[in-house]
């Protein structure tokens, strides 16, 4: 439904813009209907990035993203509008979204005005009532309240409702729960799985690999803005390849482990750092069935045999 097609990003930087950084390098990959995918990387490495690309809310420098087929660079503002419809995000800070003189519900008139002038009050009340109930709020406690008066959990799962108002057919979950306690944060992932159950489709975006694998099908591991390693959750996680990311997983704090203070071993050569250099495809390759791994260049400790198929566009 949602396709990233070797997606770049290019920021003009120095002086007079001369120079240009490369902020998101060949992305590819997808999202289906009920399926969440789960974008990791450290901070800088091109999530968010590429969550504002398929928003439109920064343009595409190459490659293409195309929703149901049709490239979302060439919707005139009439397609965009539909567009909007079908794919919305949710932010990480959720306090940000809201203006402080307005009660917080006004997101939810927003969407009427906009999109819905026509339907009668009462069926939009019953909208809302729904919507609202859906991500697990009660309408007394929420609505005709100003921002302030409600926590960072209901403020967030009101920007989910106010997406469920329109229907959406996919959601652009950026750090949504970074700013949220260890409690409300689970609260916020069952309602993404709920939401998922009913044929959403998420991109979560987050650098938390345990919330990554607490939700997701597929995972993408982002690394100064290139993938670097790709495929089924449970097979990145249980056999990451690339040393980048075996680094992150090893970084996640353990509830029964003490940190000893410890430092990784120095990593070893990369098996497949000669054949990505000699531009056969893209450098990554399918190091097992659903399991895409990339080069590890200088760094070295790739895992991934030079027998592994290479991938142009590694999809699944």
């Amino acid at each position: 439904m949602l396709r990233l097609d070797k997606v770049t990003k290019l920021y003009g930087v120095g002086a007079f813009g001369g120079a240009s950084l490369t902020a998101v390098r060949e992305v590819s990959f997808d999202v289906a209907p009920g399926e969440v995918v789960s974008l990791i990387g450290e901070s800088g490495s091109g999530k968010s990035t590429i969550g504002k690309m398929i928003l439109k809310l920064t343009p595409v420098s190459g490659g293409t993203i195309t929703f149901e087929g049709a490239d979302i660079r060439t919707f005139s503002r009439g397609r965009r509008k539909e567009y909007y419809r079908n794919v919305q995000g949710v932010f990480q800070d959720p306090f940000s979204c809201y203006n402080p003189v307005f009660k917080a519900d006004r997101v939810l008139s927003m969407i009427k005005e906009e999109y819905f002038p026509r339907v009668p009050n009462k069926e939009w009340d019953e909208r809302i009532e729904s919507s609202l109930e859906a991500v697990r709020l009660d309408p007394g406690a929420v609505l005709g309240r100003y921002p302030h008066q409600l926590s960072g959990g209901q403020l967030q799962r009101l920007l989910v409702a106010r997406a469920l108002l329109l229907d959406i057919r996919i959601l652009i979950a950026d750090e949504i729960t970074s700013m949220l306690d260890a409690s409300t944060r689970i609260d916020v992932l069952n309602l993404l799985a709920d939401l998922k159950a009913r044929g959403l489709g998420v991109l979560f975006i987050t650098h938390d690999l345990s919330l990554g694998n607490y939700i997701s099908e597929k995972t993408v591991v982002l690394r100064r803005g290139e993938v670097i390693e790709m495929g089924l959750t449970d097979k990145v996680f249980g056999n990451p390849l690339h040393p980048y990311a075996r680094r992150l997983l090893a970084s996640v704090p353990q509830l029964h482990v003490k940190w000893d203070g410890d430092e990784d071993a120095e990593d070893v050569g990369c098996a497949f750092h000669e054949h990505a250099q000699a531009g056969d495809g893209e450098p990554l390759v399918e190091a097992e069935p659903g399991h895409f791994v990339g080069c590890a260049g200088a760094e070295g400790g790739c895992a991934v045999a030079l027998g592994g198929r290479t991938q142009t566009a590694a999809r699944r």
